[in-house]
């Protein structure tokens, strides 16, 4: 008699939208792939710090102590929120797919329901991101913007006890936190672009374990991982990571020669008083080289100049 499948241990952080992250990815294997799974929290240098991004290592603190996790045998694979990887691919780890990615614009929560442009001068606006902070800041409507961290019921609740008129966060954390009915506005992405891979999970695993990457691939939704190749090309060759006001979205469409890849880019003074805007074109098989052309061409343009602007 066959003994069944041990349960694979999903590496996750124990905020409530993680573990709903993680969650969701542990339903799609044990009801599309029949295995066990088993949740093991795992405690990041952002999640134990209520310090700035910036003042804690930047691009990759909550990445890090799941993939020391990973390496170390402790997991068998980690769920994480694809816009929090570090741009550089970590060695002896693969990302083994990229679920369909959710929504990836972000959302404005204000008091009284009110959107963005209904937020008198003065308001107070909260966000830990300067790509949020600097695409606020351009859009001259003379909003105070404040440096907030904390999950999301701690950014919200500071809007319900009228420390902030409001705070801006990823649509697709409200979505899998079954809150979206608290947003007060969709921000368009011609006001703010997102981040590059917002709204998109990766799945990772160890390079070697060529069993669950071939069972793993059954999660990967073609179209999203295209996107987010895209996107995170784009951050990469700007050299930038998720402290950088750096937006990307990139979107598949059908043209005369086949599927092909639409990309936005922008790169912000992180003081709003300028930005550079571009997009480029081209066949999803070249997904990857469309972002790197459109890091060029912003770079042609003084993108360089502007990330390192810093007013007072």
């Amino acid at each position: 008699m066959t003994s069944p499948p041990s349960a694979l241990r999903l590496g996750t952080r124990g905020s409530a939208l993680a573990l709903a992250q993680s969650g969701m990815v542990a339903d799609s294997i044990r009801d599309r792939l029949r295995r066990p799974v088993e949740l093991v929290r795992v405690v990041t240098a952002g999640d134990a710090s209520s310090a700035a991004i910036s003042q804690i290592g930047g691009t990759g603190v909550f990445v890090a102590a799941l993939r020391d996790a990973l390496l170390a045998g402790h997991v068998d694979l980690a769920v994480h929120s694809y816009k929090d990887l570090p741009t550089a691919e970590a060695d002896g780890l693969v990302i083994a797919a990229v679920p369909q990615r959710e929504d990836p614009r972000d959302v404005l929560v204000a008091r009284d329901g009110l959107t963005l442009g209904e937020l008198a001068a003065g308001s107070r606006v909260g966000t830990g991101s300067p790509r949020r902070t600097a695409q606020l800041l351009g859009l001259g409507l003379g909003l105070e913007v404040v440096p907030v961290r904390g999950n999301v019921d701690t950014r919200i609740s500071k809007v319900r006890s009228g420390e902030l008129d409001a705070v801006v966060l990823a649509r697709a954390g409200l979505v899998r936190l079954d809150r979206l009915h608290e947003a007060t506005e969709v921000i368009d992405p011609l006001m703010m672009l997102p981040a590059p891979a917002q709204g998109a999970l990766a799945i990772e695993c160890r390079a070697d374990d060529a069993e669950l990457i071939a069972l793993l691939a059954a999660l990967d939704d073609e179209r999203s991982r295209t996107t987010v190749v895209t996107e995170r090309a784009l951050l990469a060759a700007l050299e930038g990571g998720c402290t950088a006001p750096v937006g990307g979205l990139a979107e598949v469409a059908e043209g005369d020669a086949g599927p092909e890849i639409y990309l936005r880019g922008l790169v912000a003074a992180a003081d709003g008083t300028d930005a550079v805007r571009l997009s480029a074109t081209g066949p999803t098989s070249e997904a990857a080289e469309v972002g790197r052309r459109l890091a060029a061409e912003l770079l042609d343009l003084g993108a360089a100049d502007l990330m390192g602007v810093t007013r007072t």
